[in-house]
């Protein structure tokens, strides 16, 4: 169910707002500020954007939380960017395609398909046009997708491989040094090797396998989507680790050991 439209009309009252107000503030018509609130109009993508961050909350919780429902508590923790859809519970919609078994499909998100996923993610006529497969080895109990990486950042894995992750529920079980594919709101789709800051600095340090690559933190509130790493499908056999490659690897290795014992 779309609770956008009861949201703002929540929010707005608890910021003691006019309708009116929030219109300036949005640079929108109090009318359409007024349509949004009643279901009159449907948000475009850029309502979304500027509404979320307004209120400071993602468009996640806005379309598919019932903020009526939320504690003081609770009101307290979203106001303070700690927002409830990084537990996910009962929370995130995730659309889905089953077979003529009932069983869910492994939806393949190919590297035409990664942008509109982006902003798809949750919408079944978009997800119901994506190929599908099975694999009969993986549990029917939980949810799958396949996701085309590319670029060099997961060598030896292969740019072009097919990485199949297993949906995460509650981003609180997210754990350190696994892999995930991410969705998120700016960068489209990474794959990269997390570590968990989100009670610290309400973020998720995204590593890469290629030490080339610099790790960087993402706001948790960037987060859309996250995919635990379960295997990844390649016709091509991975090259030799080159020497060079090696000896770049020792050397970060010793430096980041050198950074600990000054420490």
């Amino acid at each position: 169910m779309n609770h956008f439209s009861s949201n703002i009309k929540l929010l707005r009252k608890r910021k003691k707002r006019t309708q009116n107000e929030l219109a300036e503030s949005l640079n929108l018509k109090r009318t359409t500020v007024n349509a949004l609130e009643n279901s009159i109009s449907q948000p475009t993508v850029s309502h979304l954007q500027a509404f979320s961050k307004y209120f400071g909350i993602a468009i996640d919780t806005l379309v598919n939380v019932d903020l009526n429902q939320l504690s003081e508590s609770q009101f307290t923790d979203l106001h303070n960017g700690f927002d409830v859809f990084i537990r996910g519970t009962n929370l995130r919609v995730i659309a889905t395609t089953v077979d003529s078994a009932n069983n869910d499909n492994i939806e393949f998100v190919n590297e035409k398909a990664k942008a509109g996923y982006v902003t798809s993610f949750a919408d079944p006529e978009y997800i119901g046009n994506l190929p599908v497969f099975q694999l009969p080895f993986l549990s029917k109990e939980k949810k799958y997708r396949a996701f085309t990486i590319s670029g060099d950042s997961m060598l030896p894995i292969p740019s072009g491989s097919v990485v199949i992750g297993e949906f995460v529920q509650n981003f609180y079980n997210i754990k350190n040094g696994e892999a995930y594919i991410i969705v998120t709101r700016e960068e489209g789709i990474v794959f990269k090797i997390v570590q968990d800051y989100i009670s610290a600095k309400r973020a998720l340090l995204l590593a890469s396998l290629n030490s080339a690559f610099q790790p960087y933190e993402l706001p948790i509130m960037e987060l859309k989507e996250a995919w635990k790493f379960v295997c990844y499908l390649n016709t091509e056999i991975p090259e030799p680790e080159a020497d060079i490659q090696k000896m770049m690897k020792t050397m970060n290795e010793l430096k980041m050991e050198i950074q600990k014992i000054k420490k």
